[in-house]
């Protein structure tokens, strides 16, 4: 997500190649190590979750309907979760484009380690930061007054679905990234985030919207997590409009396996492509 302090790598590596495990752990330390340079950043990308729940019941919470005996913050909690793992995505597009474009990642092949470890170290330092994102929205919504009931089993559940989702669209992120021609050309990216959010079940009823554009938004990967999330969590759901609302579960544990079998292969063959 945040670039890797390439001097201190360079400076601390083994002198023999290691394996891809030893070798993206070591690109995720040093990643993760240079966030203390630019706690600014780090602090955004972490917080905006929490600043878009907190603003989204602040505007709507009384004014959306929801089934009978629960909040809006029941219904919003879940889908802010899986929208968590949505955002940020522009941020490791942008950094892997910078990287590509400034010759990082050349300097970081020269190294003894596995180039796969390169983007994988990445994705490794990347999910860490989600972890602390999802932390700080958990501990938002407690303070909204949020009780999810969940036992242990279905917590991991939970945080295995949203990881999964994650791991899986920093693979569409790190495909864009590498093939951008430019720093300037992935700012793209930013934009279409907002449309995938809003498209889905997290905010809304996907029955108030026309039958066609409800469907749509059912399919969702974003959506069919949330709604897993709300089963498991016992909040309630909306009603099913689609297959796809009805079997949430199934499609959120494919839309993650279905975008990294395609994206992770593309991204790779990406990657090789800038080493020649």
């Amino acid at each position: 997500m945040i670039d890797t302090d390439v001097r201190t790598a360079t400076a601390t590596a083994p002198p023999t190649e290691t394996g891809l495990v030893a070798g993206s752990l070591i690109i995720a330390g040093r990643t993760i190590s240079s966030w203390r340079a630019q706690p600014g950043t780090v602090l955004i990308v972490w917080l905006f979750p929490v600043l878009i729940t907190l603003l989204f019941i602040g505007l709507f919470g009384g004014a959306i309907d929801v089934p009978t005996g629960s909040g809006y913050a029941d219904f919003l909690m879940p889908g802010m979760l899986a929208v968590a793992m949505l955002f940020g995505l522009e941020t490791t597009t942008l950094s892997v484009a910078a990287d590509a474009s400034r010759g990082i990642n050349d300097r970081l092949r020269s190294l003894p380690i596995n180039s796969a470890s390169i983007v994988l170290g990445r994705c490794v330092a990347d999910v860490v930061s989600s972890l602390a994102t999802l932390a700080l929205l958990l501990a938002t919504g407690f303070l909204l007054g949020w009780r999810p009931d969940v036992g242990l089993l279905d917590g991991l559940v939970v945080l295995a679905l949203l990881l999964l989702l994650r791991f899986a669209l920093l693979w569409v992120g790190i495909y864009v990234g590498y093939g951008a021609a430019s720093v300037e050309s992935v700012a793209y990216v930013q934009i279409l985030v907002w449309p995938i959010a809003f498209l889905s079940s997290v905010f809304v009823d996907p029955s108030t919207m026309p039958n066609w554009l409800g469907t749509l938004a059912e399919f969702n990967p974003v959506s069919a997590t949330a709604t897993a999330i709300r089963e498991a969590v016992g909040g309630g759901i909306w009603a099913a409009q689609s297959w796809a609302g009805r079997h949430a579960l199934a499609l959120a544990s494919a839309w993650p396996v279905v975008l990294t079998a395609l994206f992770l292969p593309l991204a790779a063959l990406r990657f090789r492509k800038g080493a020649k």
